[in-house]
């Protein structure tokens, strides 16, 4: 009898093993059209955006610019490649720059609301950005040259270690340590006033430019430091995609997998801060693109690393592109700051998730 019982039940585990299988395939499969439309859609906003202008293109042109621009007039190589290109390829980065450092700040902190916005780590760029725009205040003497992105890292960097030497004492929670991000943000807004006011005129007309964030000074120099900088992060963090993983069941359970989740949250707020200093250096503050890119991306793809870690990225390029069309058609003839847009449509997201109850996916 105990051997016809093992013998019938053989097949059924066989077929549960194999249905297993196929479900996690179509998931996989799912997933990675996900990423695909995501892509698809990325592309379309970019050449919307390219087209987009004082002189405006067709769709067909700007396509036919980008793969065979020998094809088209040079007036529109010239405006497309040379004035639009870096602006419209800027907000792709500096979207999914925001957007990755938001969602592995949520996984390591556990926390639905963190973000380089909200837990000040952008405030704090802002601020050491400004001492170099208003005082010319180096940080780190060895690079006066590169003075702005170099003194927004640094200050991120306190920042970023301020947070996490509060989220390894006993006893402090979650909610503790967002409101430590709001205090941050309160303490470098007032810090940023102070600067406006002993600053001069046009000290202070540069700063109001981080203040309000623009894509409008990007430059091809400057897309290649962020463009780098992202392409330097992204396999770091992909490599411990596992661990990443790991941490959203919480710390005792990542270490009993073998996670050290004190050594990789510290590296990967490194890197975060460094994601979140080189675009507030060159674009200015642009909030809400790291808390509302990382909620979509879960939303569509759920928590596995593989595919929430690119999915994050597109999304957050694909809002920050969106954003930059927003901004150049909501009143015709000028381009609305684009860190205005941002937030317009962040708040009434970021204040969702603040009153919604839905705990599910936390």
């Amino acid at each position: 009898m105990p051997a016809g019982t093992n013998a019938s039940t053989a097949p059924r585990a066989d077929s549960a093993a194999g249905a297993g299988r196929d479900a996690y395939r179509a998931l996989v499969v799912r997933r990675q059209l996900i990423l695909a439309a995501l892509s698809l859609a990325l592309f379309a906003s970019l050449c919307v955006d390219l087209a987009l202008g004082p002189a405006r293109f067709g769709l067909g042109e700007v396509i036919a610019a980008l793969f065979t621009p020998d094809d088209v007039s040079q007036q529109a190589r010239v405006i497309l490649w040379e004035i639009r290109m870096p602006v419209a390829l800027m907000a792709l980065t500096v979207g999914a720059s925001l957007s990755v450092a938001g969602a592995q700040m949520q996984t390591i902190l556990s926390n639905p609301l963190a973000s380089p916005f909200t837990l000040g780590i952008s405030a704090g760029a802002s601020f050491g950005a400004a001492l170099a725009l208003a005082f010319g205040v180096v940080l780190v003497p060895a690079a006066v040259d590169y003075m702005v992105p170099i003194n927004a890292f640094v200050m991120a960097m306190l920042t970023a270690f301020a947070i996490h030497a509060l989220s390894m004492r006993r006893g402090v929670t979650i909610e503790t340590i967002v409101l430590l991000g709001i205090a941050m943000v309160f303490i470098f807004n007032a810090l940023m006033a102070l600067i406006q006011f002993f600053a001069s005129q046009q000290a202070v007309s540069a700063v109001v430019f981080w203040t309000m964030g623009s894509l409008t000074k990007a430059t091809w120099p400057k897309l290649w430091i962020a463009l780098g900088v992202l392409a330097v992060v992204m396999p770091l963090l992909a490599r411990h995609g596992w661990a990443l993983t790991a941490m959203r069941l919480g710390d005792a359970k990542a270490e009993s997998l073998g996670v050290r989740p004190r050594a990789l949250r510290l590296e990967v707020l490194v890197l975060v801060s460094l994601l979140a200093a080189i675009a507030v250096a060159f674009v200015g503050t642009i909030g809400f693109i790291g808390l509302v890119g990382p909620h979509i991306a879960r939303l569509l793809l759920g928590e596995d690393q593989r595919f929430f870690l690119p999915g994050a990225a597109l999304c957050g390029a694909l809002i920050l592109s969106i954003g930059s069309v927003l901004s150049k058609v909501l009143i015709p003839g000028t381009v609305i700051p684009i860190g205005i847009i941002t937030s317009l449509v962040g708040i009434p997201f970021f204040l969702f998730l603040v009153l919604s109850n839905k705990k599910a996916s936390w």
